[in-house]
Formats: structure tokens, C-alpha cells, sequence
């Protein structure tokens, strides 16, 4: 429960970021009952998402499926602000400008928002606060600054090793989450947002120029209902009918059996907590146990947070040091060719393709072909994983810099929990196991439908006369492999091998004699 206390006056600035949601929304509760009025502010600002590595930096802004997902989520939270007599307030900008504009604007008497963990967005925040102390100071005004927790079942710096340091393993950080009980009961929504006498000055939300860079977005509109009341409906939807089957479906991506509600939790429309809890036993007052898998995974999004929290650089930088000296392919070298040829679903192995596919129509894939998907860029093309993060990030509607970076270093065998570098994962055994029918070849690989289930793996296997009768010429109506079906684990292999005989080289000279 929100803590009571005597409410203060004045107008509150609720400043939201990826929080665009009604229930399970502490600053807006709290903002309404402490405070006459409550003004609703969405800034857009894309250098939020700027990160300084070590040894480089590169921006991080949203790109084109999250701007789609972004204008359609806005739209909707605005509407159901409405409907309880407020509005949204957008502006564009810095929000170390923009924020205090708004305090001298509506002479508002505090700003309330949730922290995000991510270390420059906090930063960023530290600054805000300062700046609002400065008007305090300049005798211009008396703004308090409210940060609340983010949307975590626990902060970053509450969990912590035996030792003290941050877990580098899922297993011990899992057990230490579990031991550390259930997250609180998630909060109402409320019944009413007290309006001010005059709104500030606003943005249309046509002026954000959202939509602009997702030239696939009608598309991606068939296949989702951005904002909260499309997130809860996906909930509910997977609690009655999935849930129960995830561990026996959540592999086959020819069946939807995941519950696919990544992007809204990525934005806010849905918080963990309500997640967490919509798995009860009501009747024995504990979490239902036949969902403990599915709670795992949002263990798993937990602990991508917190390494990003601990270890911001990763986006960047492998965080296995000997990941520096890795032989990657070199642009000129092809790479571009292949590169390409990945990114659109044209790399001659039909379940790659599929996936690829499957994310470009839809702006999502499977959890098991991101995998598959992932192997193949950084192992049997030994293309760098910072490659496949990019596309992800522009093309994913669920794209989540801890969530995005994690999938990507376990793929390479770079991060601290990741896959072997030596684990290969093969398309065509992947493909025969999990999609053994092709149902899901067929659905994003058209031109190889009237494919046997038996051949529809690999058609490079197939004979002439089997592939004319299926209407398929490679290399003409479908693509040959872009890299030997044979070489391509062995030379992953080699480029492994090339690493750890650098390594131990550098080593060697690193040592005194």
C-alpha cells in the first residue's frame, strides 16, 4: 500500500518514460493523492539512450519498430487519460531543459517519476534533480524531485553475492530472487487524475515524426495491439490458454506458446509485478508451480537488468575479456554480402530464413530462432555480434538494451552466463526438432511449401527432380547456403581456436621472465 500522510499542495509534474500505463503506477498514485493537480509529461528525447563504453560510444536511439510501437502506446495511454479527466503533455527535448521549463511553467511543486536502470538514463535523472534544487536555490521556485523504483521485482543494488559483488551467473542470482520472497502486491489504478486550471503548452503527437522510420509498420500492425489494455488482454489470453502448456509449446515457434508480452513490458503497459502475481494458487496463497518455468523467464529479464545495471558497458564490449582478440570476418571480405543476405531472410538455411522473416513482417520472433538465428550470424558467419544486436534493435518491437545485449553475448559466448563459443547450434537438426512438419517454413518461407516435411530442411540435399516438383530452382526462386552446410561449424570452430591461441600467447608475453 502507498504509505498515508498529510497531502501536500499544489501541482505535481508526473514525468513519464516507459511507464505508460494506469495501474501498478506508484508516482501516479502517489502524485494523486499528495497534490491538487497532476500534470502528465512525456518528453521525447533520444540521446537518453546514449551509452559512453570504455573505449567507444554509440547512441542507442529508439529505432524503427519500438517509434512505431512508441506513437500507437502514447496514443492509447493519452485516450484512457481521458477518460479520467487529464490529458498527456508532449514535448521534445532535453529534459534537463524541458523539465524545469515546465516547473516555471505551471509553478508545479514537485515532479514525480520511476528511475530506469540503465546508468546513463540515471545519471541523466541526478541531473534533473539537480537542476530542480537550483531553482530552489535561485529563489525562483520550490520543486521537490520524486524519483520511485522502476518496474524490477528488485533494485539492482539490493541484490548482491555471499561476497557482496554482483551475480555473473543466472542459477545463484535465480535462487537469491525466489529466497528474497514474492514482489508487493501491484497497485490500482485510480478513479480520477485531478486536472490543473490551465494545461502547459503541448505537442501534437504527429509532431514526434514516430512513425516516419517503420516503412514495414502496416505490417507490424497486424500483429499487435500496442498500450495497456492490449497488454492485459495478452495476459489474460496466456494465463487461460497457454500458460499450462509453456514448457511442452514454448519451443515450437510454429504454435503460439510464449505469451509474447515483451514489448509491453519493455514500455510500460504491463509491470512484472502484475505478471508475477496473476500466477497465484488462490486456493493455497502461494504461486502456482505448474508456471515456475515461465516465472523463470522473467528472472531471466531481471538479471539482464541488473548486469547492465553493474556492468554498463556491455552494449558495447564483450564482457568475456578474451572476446577482444576473437578473429571476427572483416568488412570487404563478403561480410556485407552475408550480412545482407541475413538480414532479409535470404541466407539459403530455411529456418534462419523463416525467422528473419518472421521479425521483418512482424517486428518479433521466437525465443528458440533468436537463438538459432543468432548462432548463425557469429559462428557459421563469424560475423560480429554487435552486427546482429544493431538489427535487432531497429527491427525488434520488444528491442531492450539489457535484454537485447544478453541474448546477444550468450549467442556469442562473450557474456558472463552465455552458451559455449563451441556450441554450435545446427539449422537444420534445430529445424527437424522443433518445427519437424516445416508448418513454420512454410508460413514465412513460402516458396519452399510444397517441400516435403522430409526434404524442407535442406533443400541443398534435395535432388534436381524433387525440386523442380516443388517448383524451386536454388539460386533462382530460393537461394543456395550462403556458407558451406558443411564448413560452417568447422570454421566457427577454428576462428575459436585462433582466439584461444592469441590468448595465451598475449599471455605468455605478458609475462615476466
Amino acid at each position: 500500500m502507498i504509505d498515508s500522510k498529510a497531502p501536500a499542495r499544489g501541482t505535481a509534474i508526473l514525468w513519464l518514460r516507459r511507464d505508460l500505463r494506469l495501474s501498478d503506477h506508484y508516482a501516479l498514485l502517489r502524485a494523486c493523492r499528495d497534490y491538487d493537480h497532476v500534470i502528465p509529461v512525456f518528453i521525447l528525447f533520444e540521446d537518453a539512450f546514449s551509452l559512453q563504453g570504455k573505449k567507444n560510444s554509440h547512441s542507442w536511439a529508439l529505432g524503427g519498430a519500438q517509434r512505431w510501437w512508441l506513437y500507437h502506446s502514447l496514443k492509447q495511454f493519452d485516450k484512457s487519460l481521458k477518460e479520467l479527466g487529464s490529458k498527456l503533455i508532449l514535448r521534445h527535448g532535453d529534459p534537463l531543459k524541458e523539465i524545469p521549463a515546465l516547473v516555471k511553467e505551471t509553478g508545479a511543486s514537485a515532479v514525480l517519476w520511476h528511475r530506469i536502470y540503465e546508468s546513463q538514463i540515471a545519471a541523466m535523472d541526478d541531473k534533473v534533480v539537480e537542476s530542480l534544487s537550483s531553482l530552489q536555490g535561485l529563489g525562483e521556485i520550490t520543486c521537490k524531485a520524486l524519483p520511485h523504483s522502476g518496474d524490477l521485482l528488485h533494485a539492482p543494488e539490493a541484490v548482491k553475492s555471499g561476497s557482496g559483488t554482483p551475480f555473473k551467473v543466472f542459477t545463484p542470482f535465480w535462487r537469491c530472487i525466489v529466497k528474497m520472497g514474492a514482489p508487493a502486491e501491484p497497485f490500482p489504478a485510480p478513479k480520477a487524475i485531478p486536472a490543473p486550471l490551465d494545461w502547459p503548452k503541448s505537442l501534437e503527437l504527429r509532431d514526434f515524426h514516430l512513425e516516419a522510420r517503420a516503412k514495414w509498420a502496416f505490417t507490424i500492425a497486424e500483429a499487435w495491439v500496442p498500450g495497456e489494455d492490449g497488454a492485459k488482454a495478452r495476459l489474460r489470453a496466456f494465463n487461460e490458454e497457454k500458460a499450462v502448456r509453456y514448457v511442452p509449446d514454448r519451443d515450437i515457434p510454429s504454435i503460439k506458446g510464449v505469451s509474447r508480452l515483451s514489448p509491453h513490458l519493455h514500455f510500460g503497459e504491463i509491470t512484472v509485478r502484475q505478471i508475477w502475481h496473476s500466477f497465484r494458487d488462490s486456493t493455497k496463497g502461494g504461486f502456482d508451480l505448474r508456471f515456475e518455468p515461465y516465472r523463470r523467464q522473467l528472472g531471466w529479464r531481471e538479471f539482464a537488468r541488473h548486469s547492465l545495471w553493474h556492468f554498463p558497458d556491455a552494449p558495447r564490449a564483450a564482457m568475456r575479456a578474451e572476446f577482444e582478440l576473437f578473429p571476427w570476418r572483416r568488412k570487404g571480405s563478403g561480410v556485407s554480402r552475408d550480412l545482407r543476405a541475413w538480414q532479409r531472410g535470404m541466407t539459403g538455411y530455411p529456418l534462419v530464413d523463416a525467422g528473419m522473416r518472421e521479425l521483418w513482417k512482424t517486428g518479433w520472433m521466437h525465443n528458440r530462432v533468436r537463438m538459432v538465428v543468432g548462432s548463425f550470424l557469429v559462428k557459421n558467419l563469424r560475423i560480429h555480434w554487435l552486427e546482429g544486436a544493431e538489427w535487432f534493435w531497429d527491427t525488434l518491437v520488444d528491442a531492450d538494451l539489457a535484454n537485447n545485449t544478453m541474448g546477444w553475448q550468450w549467442a556469442a559466448g562473450c557474456g558472463f552466463d552465455a552458451a559455449p563459443y563451441f556450441r554450435v547450434f545446427n539449422p537444420v537438426l534445430q529445424g527437424q526438432r522443433f518445427d519437424p512438419d516445416g508448418l513454420y517454413i512454410k508460413k514465412w518461407v513460402p516458396e519452399l511449401k510444397q517441400l516435403s516435411a522430409k526434404f524442407i530442411h535442406a533443400p541443398w540435399d534435395v535432388s534436381e527432380a524433387e525440386l523442380l516438383k516443388a517448383g524451386i530452382i536454388l539460386g533462382n526462386s530460393y537461394p543456395k547456403p550462403v556458407v558451406d552446410p558443411a564448413k560452417g561449424r568447422e570454421l566457427a570452430l577454428e576462428a575459436y581456436e585462433t582466439m584461444k591461441n592469441l590468448r595465451q600467447t598475449s599471455k605468455s608475453s605478458n609475462t615476466l621472465e
